[in-house]
């Protein structure tokens, strides 16, 4: 049956069935009246947005009901798939390939094409599965992934190394309990691709995380019932240890071992005082190395100066993976200890991985340790390869341009856009559709139908000419955050303008000037807190270009005798910029003007740096490296990084960032801390 045919009859049922449940006007008590939504025109914008409604709310029949009026409209193909997924677990393959067909090609073909491949994966129907995932484009999403396996060891089809590794990768890397790649490791382990060795790390990486459904399901896997040790030992580890534990067999072992992380988590010296006895001499080296190893780890987050003594227990670094290796390499710097840096990162298997970080911070104990010309050779030319990378000029890009004694400049503006270029991204119809949709307030929807595009609709991503079109696209439509995100792709080359951009800059810089802050800092600020996305809000409340908390916006309009203030107007843009910059301006002159403080401090609340900071004096660098909080460690390296960029696009001369980080450390003794005042 045709797809107009399907649409009309629904609504023909719909229609039916509401006339079918009328009450007879004669029969009817009087009841008070109910608002009704009007009807929308057919094709218009209204139907879309109540269709969106009736979706968030899981109304099925208003979904059927307003479909065919959605005809026309350029978000047709986003009505239809709310409509289709809302009923999709009783949806016929014939519902299903009738939208793929009407729809192929676009974002929404492929995201319905998800949905049916996880459906059919939860029912154990691989010839579906198969059948549809061939077509399948996006091939971004874990659980369909190990599906595929599944579906393919079921049809007698034995996956590559290559396939067997990214079910772990995908497993180990799950934060909750998904159906699809348990399943997977369960057939993989009954085939013996996976070891119980396996199935055990993926619970001690599951608990070492905060995820304990993860962990008792893998335990599970492992020695059914073990699960349920993993719930006991999960809630009082040391009772556990004392009471319970029992080490005289494998699985026993590998419970003590979770007990031992999950103490870690909660108390790292007294777990090392039960790692030393009794229960050391019970595990086998390579579970002792990591057991220290996640110890130390847990020592570095505390900033306690014993962490790095925990990490010389391991006695051989190749038992632990790079998570713990970075830590071990974070506590070193805090020690000041290079020789321990050094070690820490060559024993790491990417030590690439995380933008650069390790790859500066080698070469920075290269130059610590050298003791010849080659030595420095070599590190200069660490430094030299890290500054020279296409893409983003980060963090530790930037730091190694200060430590080739560059600095950084605006580069070279690449070619300009050709007619033929602007015309393809203008014409794009899933680009049109996400840039309409952000426009009709539907941000989420369009957003990930225009990452779709640039990232996933061809392999690789778009080239890079098409990516630059395509930002260039969402700048002069002020879609901000699309503009930046894109434009930061784009490897061969640099658009400044683009990354960076200034808008409401008249606002932004008066203000700045008027409190007496760097336009630049409050600029990288905004682009980091909200992409300069005026509508935004996070989990925790904060609104508007600088993510105002409400309680944070009352406190600092009395500070600054603002007597008209109402939280209603947060979003407002003068308003947000007023209280943001006089509220940045409080936190920095209240953490003595340190940039890298009064940024975190914005991020995690001031009371976090305030304790943070206590401990030796620090290069601003090594005090950000070890901030314990991963996201706002991040923060704080983006808001500095784009700070620079930004002074340097401001003015024209070179910019250093290692000049904004200084040294962080505690007060003097003795001294009032004003930051004590801070919401």
């Amino acid at each position: 049956m045709r797809l107009e045919a399907i649409l009309t009859l629904r609504a023909a049922v719909a229609l039916a069935l509401a006339l079918a449940l009328t009450v007879p006007a004669e029969a009817a008590k009087p009841v008070a009246a109910v608002p009704v939504a009007p009807r929308p025109a057919a094709g218009s914008d209204d139907v879309i947005l109540q269709m969106n409604a009736a979706y968030r709310s899981g109304d099925k029949a208003q979904l059927a009901a307003l479909l065919p009026l959605a005809r026309g409209n350029p978000l047709e193909p986003w009505a239809a798939y709310w409509e289709l997924k809302a009923r999709l677990q009783d949806a016929t393959l014939q519902d299903v390939q009738a939208f793929l067909q009407r729809y192929a090609g676009t974002y929404q073909e492929d995201r319905l094409r998800n949905d049916w491949l996880l459906l059919a994966g939860k029912r154990r129907d691989w010839g579906g599965f198969d059948a549809e995932y061939a077509q399948f484009r996006m091939r971004d999403d874990p659980e369909v992934r190990c599906y595929a396996v599944v579906a393919g060891l079921s049809a007698g089809t034995q996956p590559s190394a290559e396939a067997v590794a990214q079910v772990r990768r995908d497993w180990y890397g799950e934060r909750d309990v998904g159906d699809g790649c348990l399943l997977a490791a369960r057939w993989l382990r009954e085939g013996g691709q996976f070891s119980d060795a396996d199935l055990w790390q993926k619970a001690r990486l599951a608990l070492d995380a905060g995820q304990p459904a993860a962990a008792r399901a893998a335990a599970d896997l492992a020695s059914p019932g073990a699960g349920v040790e993993v719930a006991t030992l999960q809630q009082d580890p040391m009772r556990y240890l004392v009471n319970s534990a029992n080490a005289d067999n494998p699985a026993g072992q590998e419970l003590v071992a979770l007990a031992l992380i999950r103490l870690a988590r909660q108390d790292p010296d007294s777990a090392a005082q039960q790692l030393r006895d009794p229960w050391g001499a019970w595990l086998s080296p390579q579970t002792r190395n990591w057991l220290w190893g996640v110890v130390g780890k847990w020592s570095a987050l505390d900033r306690s100066d014993r962490a790095l003594g925990y990490f010389a227990n391991v006695t051989r670094s190749a038992d632990l993976d790079d998570d713990l290796l970075s830590w071990k390499a974070r506590a070193a710097l805090y020690a000041g200890d290079w020789p321990q840096v050094l070690a820490a990162i060559d024993a790491m298997r990417h030590p690439d991985a995380e933008n650069g970080a390790w790859i500066y911070w080698k070469a920075r104990a290269e130059v610590a340790l050298a003791k010849t010309d080659a030595d420095r050779a070599a590190a200069r030319a660490a430094f030299e390869a890290l500054a020279a990378r296409t893409g983003p000029h980060g963090f530790y890009e930037q730091l190694a341009l200060d430590e080739l004694g560059r600095g950084v400049t605006v580069p070279p503006a690449p070619a300009p856009l050709t007619d033929a270029e602007r015309q393809w991204a203008q014409q794009d119809p899933g680009l049109k559709r996400a840039l309409y949709a952000i426009a009709l307030g539907l941000r989420s929807e369009g957003v990930r139908e225009w990452n779709y595009v640039v990232n996933l609709q061809t392999p690789g991503g778009l080239p890079d000419r098409e990516r630059y079109a395509a930002a260039a696209l969402a700048c002069a439509r002020q879609v901000w955050d699309r503009c930046i995100n894109t434009s930061e792709r784009t490897r061969a080359f640099v658009d400044f303008s683009q990354r960076f951009p200034t808008p409401d800059r008249d606002v932004v810089v008066s203000q700045a000037q008027q409190v007496n802050l760097d336009p630049a800092y409050v600029y990288g600020l905004i682009r980091q807190e909200s992409r300069f996305v005026t509508s935004a809000r996070s989990g925790a409340g904060a609104s508007g270009l600088m993510q105002i908390i409400p309680a944070t916006a009352r406190w600092t309009a009395r500070q600054i005798g603002m007597t008209d203030f109402s939280p209603s107007t947060i979003n407002d843009l003068q308003t947000n910029i007023l209280i943001g910059t006089n509220y940045l301006k409080l936190i920095l002159d209240d953490f003595q003007n340190s940039m890298p403080l009064a940024a975190a401090a914005y991020n995690a609340g001031p009371g976090r740096p305030r304790a943070w900071r206590n401990g030796p004096t620090l290069e601003g660098a090594i005090w950000i490296e070890n901030i314990p909080f991963g996201e706002t460690r991040d923060y704080v390296k983006r808001v500095l990084a784009n700070t620079v960029d930004y002074a340097a696009l401001f003015t024209g001369a070179p910019q250093s960032l290692t000049a904004r980080l200084g040294t962080v450390g505690p007060l003097p003794p003795g001294e009032a801390d004003p930051s004590q005042g801070l919401p």
